[in-house]
């Protein structure tokens, strides 16, 4: 197994455990790698990042999705409307990606994790949600809220976990709740992006479009495994709220470190 082959499947490895504890069907955790990885290779290495996450995202974010779903963990009336419109959105968002230059797109997914972390440390609801009963999202969080979020998403490759659970957490959400539903709500931003990268440098060898083919199978051949394996170790087990969260914040931050220290 060559080096690259083995960062990515190692980062896979990482990635299932981000999806089940945090919702993150890869995204965040991804792009920094395929980043590091395709810069060898390619210019544009942050394009083939963000489309080859959204490609991986698929996958993760379906497997974790059945997960919850059997095991009830999935409050499914707040999946719609909101889902369509992520999906619109990201279809948007990942066509203005396309036409991105290289640094900007770098360096907005760098000033969009930063920002995020400020927002969850200094606005109330995140570290330490309200206790109360969980509140529907209001109709401009599940349309236009909806549309940001996929467009956002989208032009990242990232399911936009990082924007949906601190609002669900601010609805009244445990982290587990938020987390859950995290990974279907990531799904239209995956299906969407991929599609459209998919028919960007249609001439680019050992890919479909953007999405790094071989990238993408060793992210897989380390995910899947461990999604499983982090299911199995958990079943039966409760993180506490605000370790949980805690644990999110801490994540966001080593992937910003890191982005900043990969330019």
């Amino acid at each position: 197994m060559t080096s690259s082959a083995l960062i990515l499947f190692s980062v896979g490895a990482a990635t299932g455990v981000t999806t089940v504890l945090f919702g993150f069907g890869g995204g965040f955790v991804t792009v920094p790698a395929v980043y590091l990885v395709a810069s060898r290779d390619h210019t544009d290495a942050m394009h083939v990042a963000v489309a080859t996450s959204a490609a991986v995202m698929i996958v993760n974010a379906t497997v974790a999705t059945i997960g919850s779903a059997r095991r009830g963990q999935l409050q499914t009336r707040f999946l719609w409307p909101v889902t369509v419109f992520i999906g619109i959105g990201s279809v948007v968002g990942a066509y203005a990606a396309t036409q991105t230059a290289e640094s900007l797109l770098h360096w907005l997914f760098v000033g969009y994790l930063a920002v995020t972390m400020i927002d969850c440390l200094l606005r109330r609801g995140f570290v330490s949600r309200a206790v109360g009963e969980v509140r529907p999202l209001t109709a401009v969080q599940s349309t236009a809220g909806g549309v940001v979020v996929g467009v956002v998403a989208g032009f990242l490759g990232v399911g936009g976990s990082v924007m949906t659970v601190p609002v669900l957490r601010r609805r009244g959400f445990g982290m587990a709740g938020a987390t859950a539903l995290a990974n279907p709500l990531s799904l239209p931003v995956a299906i969407g992006a991929t599609a459209v990268f998919s028919l960007a440098n249609p001439s680019r060898p050992g890919s479909f479009g953007d999405v790094n083919l071989a990238a993408t199978m060793a992210l897989l051949a380390g995910s899947l495994l461990t999604i499983a394996a982090t299911r199995f170790v958990l079943a039966g087990r409760r993180v506490p709220d605000s370790v949980h969260a805690a644990m999110y914040l801490t994540l966001l931050g080593v992937v910003l470190a890191g982005m900043v220290c990969l330019r």
